[in-house]
């Protein structure tokens, strides 16, 4: 029987988190790199892609970043193409990246609908797709994990129908893979977070404040804090934790679950 210590231990393994400039995505990258894994951090913005990679490098892990819009079957390519050269493996994919869009559904055009729908459910798809059939050449399994949401089983506000959408698909999407991907050793699995702080979701209250600012805001962030048992938003290290979770021999014997982190949201 493993200790604890080598349960989570990543050493030799390597990891691409989608969407891990910042927020949780970023939370997720600090602790598989602290687990010991290489990070490849792939992101929209490219810039922020390398700066987090340089943060983490500086604090001693090895990590790389670069630009990728995941909806592109050619950007996901090359991601899992730099992931091998750099590493020489591939082991652990995240699929973190997504927008969500507070549109209601009277002004929900058909190209905001594709364009959350191309980010957050052809993104995994693509990534799922490239990346298992690369974990199935090298012969020794791998993780896939998929960042739904507390979305993905109901839903938390007006205007997030097309969020919604994807995030539902994402899930029925994790379990169909998982079956079909637990005989080759590939655990496909998801984690739904509730409200976590993040520089996404304080752009999306502010949004909802409305014009007269940071009272409103914090008035309105006060409100949907309220509605948590907990009595707080999450931080992104809590997902990262979750993650690291999936990620490692602690979960050897879960595919097709998903991981609800919410504060007890979904109690309510």
């Amino acid at each position: 029987m493993k200790a604890v210590a080598e349960l989570l231990d990543l050493s030799g393994q390597s990891a691409i988190v989608t969407g891990g400039a910042a927020g949780i995505g970023l939370g997720i990258s600090q602790r598989l790199a602290e687990a010991g894994a290489s990070v490849l951090i792939a992101d929209i913005d490219g810039e922020g892609a390398r700066v987090a990679a340089k943060e983490l490098s500086g604090a001693g892990y090895r990590a790389e970043g670069m630009a990728a819009n995941v909806a592109d079957e050619f950007d996901v390519s090359d991601v899992i193409d730099e992931a091998v050269q750099l590493f020489g493996r591939l082991d652990i994919v995240v699929n973190n990246a997504g927008i969500y869009p507070n549109i209601p559904l009277a002004r929900l055009e058909p190209d905001s609908f594709d364009r959350v729908v191309a980010v957050n459910l052809r993104g995994v798809y693509l990534f799922t797709k490239f990346a298992s059939e690369l974990m199935k050449t090298q012969g020794h399994g791998g993780r896939i994990i998929n960042v739904t949401s507390i979305d993905a089983l109901h839903p938390s506000m007006i205007g997030l129908a097309a969020y919604d959408a994807t995030k539902h698909g994402v899930w029925g999407f994790t379990k169909n893979t998982a079956a079909e991907l637990a005989p080759y050793g590939i655990l496909v699995n998801a984690v739904a977070p509730g409200g976590i702080t993040t520089p996404g979701t304080q752009g999306m209250i502010d949004e909802g404040a409305g014009e007269p600012g940071e009272d409103d805001a914090q008035a309105l962030q006060a409100a949907f804090t309220a509605k948590i048992p907990m009595r707080r938003m999450g931080e992104p290290d809590e997902i990262g934790k979750v993650v690291l979770f999936l990620a490692s021999d602690m979960a050897s014997y879960m595919s097709g679950s998903q991981v609800v982190v919410d504060g007890g949201a979904l109690l309510g």
